[in-house]
């Protein structure tokens, strides 16, 4: 039977690296697949649409993003909202909670999952079209570990990492097919993730579509605290 790894107090542990996560992922842990300048980083697109930003306030920064993306582009934005220059245009927009881990969460390693990698690309694909639980692209499981549960050798359930600002990792693609819900399978994948997130010395975070309710009621059962409520943006850059 494995322990389950308590989480250290640390007062030094800042959360507020978690109002720009992406840009601290781009920055320090993906810093190998950032693409971008001093101001604005991206993830390749067959990786992550995810976007980040140094600041919104710096007066260059919109000069940035189009740097980066060019003329006419759709351009995430994500646990910002800032206000748009001229010319700019929003084109989606969703409202959405961040979450994170309290001492309440039990991590706990699940011996039915298994790890997921290139080969399982199409499968996991699959499971996401079927399920939605947020972006998902050919090269995502390259953010982190991805874990999966089969039944009759087909995947039913699946859950990983993708962003990994600094002494943090977030739980994401958590997804189980509607025949096989109401087994525990989503909380068991999410409780394995994040054991071997704690084994690792970070701590996790999740984020999820406000309108999800049941899910987040679900991960505050676990013993994750909503954080702060955010927004999602598509924005177009001028043509």
């Amino acid at each position: 039977m494995t322990t389950a790894i308590p989480l250290e107090p640390d007062t030094a542990l800042d959360e507020a690296i978690l109002d720009n996560p992406a840009w601290s992922s781009l920055t320090g842990a993906h810093a190998h697949f950032a693409i971008g300048n001093e101001l604005v980083k991206r993830y390749p697109d067959d990786v992550s649409p995810f976007t980040g930003v140094r600041s919104w306030s710096d007066p260059d920064v919109w000069d940035a993003v189009i740097d980066v993306f060019g003329t006419g582009a759709v351009v995430s934005v994500s646990n910002a909202d800032p206000e748009l220059p001229e010319g700019w245009v929003e084109v989606s927009r969703g409202a959405g909670v961040q979450l994170i881990e309290t001492d309440r969460l039990q991590p706990a390693p699940l011996d039915e999952a298994v790890e997921l990698g290139a080969d399982d690309v199409e499968e996991m694909l699959a499971i996401v079209a079927r399920n939605q639980p947020g972006p998902f692209r050919p090269r995502t499981h390259e953010l982190g570990r991805y874990i999966g549960i089969r039944r009759d050798g087909r995947l039913v359930a699946m859950a990983g990492e993708r962003l990994h600002p600094d002494g943090w990792t977030e739980i994401s693609a958590v997804s189980v097919d509607a025949e096989h819900r109401r087994q525990g399978l989503a909380s068991r994948l999410v409780l394995d993730v994040a054991f071997h997130i704690r084994e690792r010395g970070s701590r996790a975070m999740m984020h999820a579509s406000a309108s999800n309710v049941n899910a987040i009621v679900g991960y505050e059962k676990l013993g994750f605290h909503l954080r702060k409520r955010t927004a999602f943006l598509g924005v177009r850059t001028p043509q």
